[in-house]
């Protein structure tokens, strides 16, 4: 995945925030990787959150612009840069797709930051906050699936993640979220069908990231090459329950699955990819075809 040099990236809205007091304890629904890492790296199980439940929390404010991002050329040479860039071809491609969609907002987490959904740092990796529809990153979480997961997390890999947490997002304000609730773990569980279909989603965006384009109708994107697909189904493969409590335990339990098996998340990628966001309604699907 390339930024094509030109393009201009200066209208990205994403804010840099952190190093601030961080909020202790989780909040209210937090969607995404970080519920299966925060409970890998922590031994707690924090599947509850997702869908809702608990105290809101107080959450950080304001932030700074991300700097000298202005180009497709600044986006190749930064991550941060990189993730703000690519939030407008997805708001781009949410706004064709989704009637009267609202931008979330980006937050690119410098150490950790406090949000109503408890504290955003690498350690938590990635996640979309729903009652203030704000997605949260830290580009160096990356480095933490590169180092524990053997993911090669280039930047494609990088914006499958992005775009798996804009998909909560989606869900979100959509419905999705509020018709399918919590209820428990396992690979039929609602949690899991979320997490596959913001998969779904995910792919369904990289499939057709190069029809956004700029103000001047310049392509934020080049396409794809198939090393660039190949990394971002790695980075789908790294984060699979299965992979995940095989290296953290060595052993595979479906019954506490929340996100689905590396397989079961690189067929849903692809599935996107393949036939866009009309062929991701995971909560339709027997639970033995998920």
């Amino acid at each position: 995945m390339t930024f094509n040099e030109n393009a201009n990236v200066g209208g990205n809205k994403a804010r840099r925030r952190g190093r601030g007091a961080a909020v202790a304890g989780g909040g209210v629904g937090i969607v995404g990787i970080a519920v299966l890492l925060i409970s890998m790296f922590t031994g707690v199980d924090l599947t509850g959150l997702v869908g809702g439940g608990g105290a809101p929390q107080q959450e950080q404010t304001g932030g700074s612009e991300i700097a000298n991002c202005e180009t497709g050329a600044d986006a190749n040479a930064n991550d941060a840069c990189r993730l703000a860039a690519a939030s407008l071809a997805i708001d781009q491609f949410w706004a064709e797709n989704v009637e009267g969609y609202r931008e979330p907002e980006l937050i690119i987490v410098d150490v950790e930051t406090g949000t109503q959904c408890g504290t955003a740092s690498n350690a938590t990796g990635p996640f979309y906050c729903p009652p203030e529809e704000n997605v949260y990153v830290d580009p160096t979480f990356f480095a933490l699936l590169r180092d524990r997961f053997d993911a090669t997390a280039g930047p494609l890999a990088q914006l499958y993640v992005l775009a798996h947490e804009y998909g909560h997002h989606v869900q979100n304000i959509t419905g999705i979220m509020q018709q399918h609730p919590d209820n428990g773990t396992g690979p039929d569980s609602n949690g899991v069908r979320t997490e596959l279909q913001a998969d779904c989603f995910a792919g369904a965006w990289v499939g057709a990231m190069t029809e956004q384009e700029d103000e001047a109708g310049v392509r934020f994107l080049e396409p794809p090459t198939r090393q660039q697909i190949a990394d971002a189904l790695n980075a789908a493969a790294s984060v699979g329950d299965d992979h995940i409590q095989a290296e953290t335990s060595g052993a595979v339990n479906p019954e506490g699955w929340t996100h689905g098996s590396s397989e079961m998340r690189q067929r849903w990628f692809d599935e996107g990819y393949d036939n866009g966001i009309q062929a991701c309604d995971t909560f339709a699907v027997q639970g033995s075809s998920l």
